[in-house]
């Protein structure tokens, strides 16, 4: 007798991956838009607050947006007081993207509700599987940049 269940594959890594950007996006969203700002406007200050002091190509990579959307992004945090933008002493053509008192501001009012968002995505794995589960995403981010 014949199997007559269909049997469906599982969605691809590449898929979930996506999958569990989009929902943390949103979420982000929600947390901080009574700030006025985007989950993308947030990553970039949280770059910033790692590696303070960098160009807008630094920035849009380490930020995950196009070389072009950076600059929109940029004047917006600018003009809402969160960046500020200096010549570069080493190379006087350039403008290094710095976070101010204001940006640092808003990084610690959200600290709490986006380490909450992270703890809740990882609520039901142990902390040894936590770790793993970074360091295959560190793995995985390597073995394609």
């Amino acid at each position: 007798m014949l199997d007559t269940q269909v049997t469906k594959a599982s969605p691809s890594l590449l898929y979930m991956v996506k999958q569990v950007e989009l929902v943390v996006r949103s979420h982000l969203d929600d947390l901080v838009r009574p700030s006025g700002i985007t989950a993308l406007q947030y990553t970039a200050l949280t770059v910033l607050e790692r590696h303070d002091g960098l160009s807008a190509a630094q920035l849009a990579r380490d930020s995950f947006v196009t070389a072009q959307s950076i600059a929109d992004l940029v004047r917006s945090l600018e003009t809402r007081g969160l960046v500020r933008r200096e010549r570069n002493p080493k190379n006087r053509r350039e403008l290094l993207i710095l976070l101010t008192e204001e940006g640092r501001a808003l990084l610690a009012q959200h600290e709490g509700p986006v380490r909450e968002l992270e703890e809740r995505m990882v609520r039901d794995l142990t902390a040894h599987q936590t770790e793993q589960f970074r360091q295959a995403l560190t793995t995985a981010w390597h073995a394609l940049s």
